[in-house]
């Protein structure tokens, strides 16, 4: 498991818990960082900058390690945008780590390292990374055709895009899309990967706080169980493949749904509204593809512990 993000970020393993949106709580991020990985707390769970605040040190009084906070940006800040407060509060937390995605992170970088914190950036293809590079971030995640979520606009596989990006850049650079075990891990690494992040995994554990309904469908799920969707306004996503998504494929595959169309089906507020309650058949379930290749709910140190323990004796 020796790795340069372990140096880095001052983990034991350099595995990475996604952004998770809705699910990354404090009490999630913790559980990651005490089992030796890195957890991440999303900024989305916050509706202020002193809410935010507060979930940074209720973080950080659950867990003595280095956690991440994760920052989704807009390409430009509309009115009641948080994100210029949510870099502000990270930088006056003194947060070990920072993952951004969303637009250029040129502008916000500076300040985040004159604060002493590590930062990450988010990107989906090989161009991307290397302007990220320029703009001074200290690691890339990239993710691949296969992740759920947003795996950008290019349809590149990880298999393809990891030893692509690694050839490009010389910051470390941190895999997603498809991993999920000791095989997948050990896979990314012998691409050149100094790490991974995963998202479909850690959702189905025993912390995590989305309704049990979801973790039994990924159980039950296949490899072609999901879809991409958002494709008409270059936004496209990774879901599980409900009735609402499907109608949502058959929307953008036959016309052109508008915005408010699209978002009726896959707004956040939606989202969430299913997570609670448990309704798995409306709304956007982000799923990668190695939902086919989960069949237990562990506990979060159950699943680092088994690519650990397995990555080691593959790669030996």
């Amino acid at each position: 498991m020796e790795s340069k993000l372990c140096d880095l970020f001052g983990i034991k393993y350099p595995i990475i818990q996604g952004g998770m949106q809705w699910l990354a709580t404090p009490e999630f991020a913790a559980a990651v960082s005490n089992a030796g990985a890195l957890g991440t707390l999303n900024s989305s769970l916050s509706k202020s900058k002193e809410e935010f605040v507060e979930m940074i040190r209720r973080t950080r009084s659950l867990t003595k390690n280095p956690f991440a906070v994760n920052i989704s940006m807009l390409p430009n800040q509309p009115a009641g945008e948080l994100t210029l407060d949510f870099l502000s509060a990270v930088a006056e937390e003194k947060v070990d780590v920072v993952e951004l995605s969303g637009t250029d992170p040129t502008p916000f970088v500076p300040a985040l390292k004159n604060a002493g914190i590590k930062v990450i950036h988010k990107s989906p293809a090989v161009r991307f990374a290397k302007k990220a590079e320029a703009a001074g971030v200290d690691a890339v995640t990239i993710v691949g055709f296969e992740c759920g979520g947003h795996p950008g606009m290019d349809d590149v596989t990880t298999l393809v895009l990891i030893p692509s990006v690694v050839d490009a850049v010389s910051i470390p650079v941190i895999a997603g899309g498809g991993i999920c075990d000791s095989r997948s891990y050990a896979a990314v690494r012998c691409l050149g990967a100094e790490g991974a992040v995963m998202g479909t995994r850690f959702v189905a554990t025993k912390e995590c706080v989305i309704h049990p309904n979801f973790k039994e469908l990924i159980l039950k799920a296949t490899e072609r169980d999901t879809g991409i969707v958002q494709r008409s306004i270059k936004n496209a996503a990774r879901n599980y493949k409900n009735p609402a998504i499907l109608k949502l494929m058959d929307m953008e595959a036959n016309g052109k749904p508008t915005l408010e169309e699209i978002l009726a089906i896959v707004s956040g507020k939606r989202q969430k509204e299913c997570y609670e309650t448990g309704n798995i058949e409306s709304g956007a379930i982000p799923m990668g593809e190695c939902a086919g290749r989960i069949h237990d709910i562990l506990t979060v140190k159950e699943v680092i512990d088994e690519i650990v323990t397995g990555a080691a004796k593959l790669l030996k």
